[in-house]
């Protein structure tokens, strides 16, 4: 079963991960910091965005995949919402990266961070609401019940 909305959100996040890691680079060459963060704020707040973006990124792709996965599995398709909500989290991660680089609450470090975590909660809800929205009984008392489950 291929996840189309987890595949194109992993790449992107991906590539906004490299970005990231770029930034990162250019702010060490341009200060000379070559380990650690040397006590330099330019180099904190790109280190900074670059660990926030690898401490969020995981959680949403699993949330993606497994709501994507149940979507897919029963019956449906990816769902357009899901695909809405997966690329405004990237765009907030840009937005947040960017932002780091304008001051202490730079506007796109608080747009990135209020998208992630709304992101965050959105999915987590309704990842958990999933299997008790499309619960199933399962006669469990005789033989038939097994040839059920083995049949999914």
């Amino acid at each position: 079963m291929v996840l189309p909305i987890t595949l194109t959100i992993a790449g992107a996040a991906a590539l906004i991960n490299i970005w990231l890691m770029v930034r990162v680079g250019q702010v060490r060459s341009s200060e000379k910091v070559s380990v650690g963060d040397g006590g330099n704020e330019k180099v904190i707040r790109r280190m900074r965005a670059h660990s926030n973006f690898g401490e969020s990124a995981p959680l949403v792709l699993i949330l993606v995949g497994v709501i994507e996965f149940a979507s897919l599995h029963g019956g449906g398709e990816s769902p357009t919402w899901l695909w809405i909500v997966a690329g405004l989290y990237l765009l907030g991660r840009v937005a947040h990266g960017i932002g780091m680089d304008d001051g202490k609450f730079g506007k796109g470090r608080m747009i990135g961070t209020l998208i992630t975590m709304l992101t965050l909660l959105g999915l987590a809800i309704y990842a958990i609401a999933i299997p008790y929205l499309t619960f199933e009984a399962v006669n469990v008392s005789g033989p038939e019940s097994v040839a059920a489950f083995s049949q999914d």
